[in-house]
C-alpha cells in the first residue's frame, strides 16, 4: 500500500506528465489561490450539504478553470479528492516559489 506521499507524488506527477500543468503553465494560467481553493473545496468530506458537484462548481469555480472539470473532481471518493488537493497544493507552493513570493 502506497502512503499518502507516495500517492499525492504520484498525482502531482500525472498532473505535469499527463495532462501538462507544469510550473510554468500555472504561473501563467493560474489566478493567486486558485490551486489552493480547490484543494479546500475537495478537502471537504461531505460536500452534499452544499450542494451537488455542479452547483458547487458553478457557484466557486476560480477563474481560468473549467466548471465540468472542477465538478468531476467534486464527484470523486474523498480519499482521492485529497489525494488530488494534496497535488494541487504542492503545486500552489511551487508556482509562488516560481513566481518569488
Amino acid at each position: 500500500m502506497e502512503t499518502g506521499i507516495e500517492l499525492i507524488v504520484a498525482e502531482r506527477n500525472e498532473q505535469i506528465e499527463k495532462h501538462g500543468h507544469t510550473i510554468l503553465n500555472d504561473v501563467h494560467d493560474q489566478v493567486i489561490g486558485g490551486l489552493s481553493l480547490v484543494a479546500s473545496f475537495l478537502c471537504l468530506e461531505s460536500y452534499g450539504c452544499m450542494g451537488d458537484p455542479e452547483e458547487i462548481a458553478e457557484d466557486h469555480c476560480p477563474q481560468g478553470w473549467d466548471e465540468s472539470y472542477f465538478a468531476k473532481l467534486l464527484d470523486k471518493p474523498y480519499k482521492e479528492r485529497l489525494v488530488i488537493a494534496g497535488a494541487l497544493i504542492a503545486a500552489e507552493i511551487d508556482r509562488l516559489n516560481a513566481i518569488g513570493d
